[in-house]
């Protein structure tokens, strides 16, 4: 582009940010030639509200590096300017090959995408989410009685009335997500882990009932049935006792006395889901979270849409709880799987890189973060300077070592490929050392060997997964197996040893079938929620 097609685009540009004008769509700019554009990259993607929906005609730029949240008000460069169309979405072409910022305005919210570095006939994608609109009350703040400090019931405030209706359940068919099978079932492992994050502290993090013994809290129920506290009482001991039915009861009992209390309409939501009534469970844990809006309410919340594969009411819930609650790992880490779940890979990313910047030490967001991208593509250079942080904040943990090294082997480009395969290498060696028991280091390991045609190293370090594989019982130990059986009969075709290879395709071909089995039983046991968007 001559600097007097620039001029014009440039003049719009300033003007847009000094007197807020609406500039022209970037369709009008001058196309470059085919022969041109085709050697150089381009950028797209799609602008979506909490819920999903896409924001048609957002402002959407495309600058050099430098533009940050802190340069607001300054006329900045932009490179090219366009508009969402009525799917959202948007796409920037003939992008010289460089680093880059995107930044979307819709309406007042800015947000921004990047840095990102563009290569030629290279096409990058960065979405956005637009967070929910929210009511005029002041951030963070839930009203509280003055004289006991605790929330005001009487009048909850949350957000907007949430765009979505649970309106059933079905059995699944599908998980509803994006790509391979191996991503599908990432994703459903993810949903579980992030279930996990609250299911397992519930129970031991409330204090013990008042009385000791069930026979005592039984009787305080005989003699006062129309206690709030001692139906609530025996409904929590009999709860955390594993007897989730016959506290069902007490605990019902206790919430139609007072059916404003947040906290037993939790405690019903954990009960319901244990004895299998996703459905009743969900709509407990709202009413918690519509009443008071705490951490953990919209957390549970969330959780279990997520679980029940209700993806974009999910991210609309952790979306709103990220904002309530900025500084809660758990909540970005959620938020980041949601996304994840519904195909926004990258997106997915930055909300792990940001949860692992909240607590540099905590290693959850690593564990979720490693996890996403060792079935994804290329990862992004935050994702692979986060997973290097973990590696050096635990040395001595083999899924820090491991997942670091998958991140630089997915990241290997040019010159500095047989440098970085040794780095990887070393890596490996080390999570394999750290954890002998670490099928998927072995497996990574002997496809690091194949790449560099050492088949003799990489068939000793697939029989390696092989055999720790036929020791684990997790869905991941037969992944490995899977994989590893399809390698090392990759492996022995290339030395000649054709009888071999087609044992191994053999062993393949039978534990797919085994995994294809058992993945559909237990997505069958799964219902799936049904929702009602308005």
């Amino acid at each position: 582009m001559t600097n007097g097609d620039f001029k014009p685009v440039l003049y719009l540009a300033i003007c847009v940010l000094v007197s807020l004008v609406v500039i022209t769509d970037a369709r009008a700019q001058k196309q470059e030639p085919a022969s041109v554009v085709a050697s150089f990259g381009s950028v797209q993607g799609h602008i979506r509200d909490a819920s999903g929906h896409p924001v048609t005609n957002a402002t959407v730029s495309l600058h050099l590096p430098g533009v940050s949240r802190a340069t607001v008000g300054i006329p900045w460069l932009p490179v090219q300017i366009t508009h969402t169309d009525s799917q959202g979405a948007y796409q920037f072409t003939a992008v010289e090959e460089g680093d880059y910022v995107v930044i979307g305005d819709t309406t007042g919210t800015i947000t921004f995408g990047g840095p990102i570095r563009i290569m030629p006939n290279e096409m990058r994608t960065i979405d956005f989410a637009v967070p929910a609109k929210l009511t005029d009350k002041p951030k963070n703040a839930v009203p509280t009685e003055p004289a006991t400090g605790k929330p005001v019931v009487s009048t909850p405030e949350f957000f907007d009335e949430p765009q979505f209706t649970v309106a059933g359940v079905t059995q699944a068919t599908n998980s509803g997500g994006h790509g391979s099978d191996t991503v599908l079932r990432t994703t459903e492992a993810l949903a579980k882990a992030t279930a996990s994050l609250t299911k397992k502290s519930s129970a031991g993090s409330r204090p013990a009932p008042a009385a000791s013994t069930e026979e005592s809290l039984r009787n305080a129920v005989t003699h006062e049935p129309e206690s709030v506290d001692a139906n609530r009482q025996l409904g929590m001991l009999l709860a955390d006792s594993g007897k989730s039915k016959e506290a069902l009861s007490y605990l019902e009992r206790a919430s139609g006395l007072n059916p404003r209390d947040p906290e037993l309409h939790h405690l019903l939501g954990e009960v319901e889901e244990k004895l299998g009534n996703p459905l009743e469970a969900v709509r407990e844990y709202q009413s918690a979270a519509e009443l008071d809006p705490t951490e953990p309410h919209l957390f549970d919340w969330g959780a279990e849409l997520l679980t029940h594969r209700a993806l974009e009411p999910a991210t609309e819930i952790f979306t709103e709880g990220n904002r309530l609650f900025p500084k809660s790992v758990r909540m970005l880490v959620a938020l980041g799987v949601s996304w994840y779940a519904r195909g926004s890979y990258e997106q997915a990313a930055q909300s792990l890189v940001n949860a692992s910047d909240l607590a540099p030490d905590n290693p959850t967001p690593y564990m979720f973060l490693g996890k996403m991208q060792s079935v994804e593509g290329t990862p992004s250079v935050e994702s692979v300077a986060r997973l290097g942080r973990f590696a050096q904040l635990q040395p001595v943990n083999a899924l820090a070592n491991y997942y670091y090294a998958v991140s630089l082997l997915k990241q290997s480009t040019g010159t500095a490929d047989a440098e970085r395969s040794a780095r990887v290498e070393s890596l490996l060696q080390k999570a394999v050392h750290l954890d002998p028991k670490l099928g998927i280091a072995y497996l990574q390991l002997g496809i690091l060997y194949s790449q560099r045609t050492d088949f003799s190293r990489a068939i000793s370090a697939y029989q390696k997964a092989i055999a720790v594989g036929l020791e684990e019982s997790s869905p991941e130990g037969d992944e490995t197996l899977e994989v590893a059986h399809y390698r090392l009969a990759q492996a022995y075709l290339r030395t000649g040893n054709k009888t071999k290879a087609q044992q191994e395709l053999q062993l393949h071909d039978l534990l797919v079938k085994k995994t294809k089995d058992n993945t559909a039983r237990e997505r069958r046991e799964i219902q799936q929620f049904v929702i009602s968007l308005h």
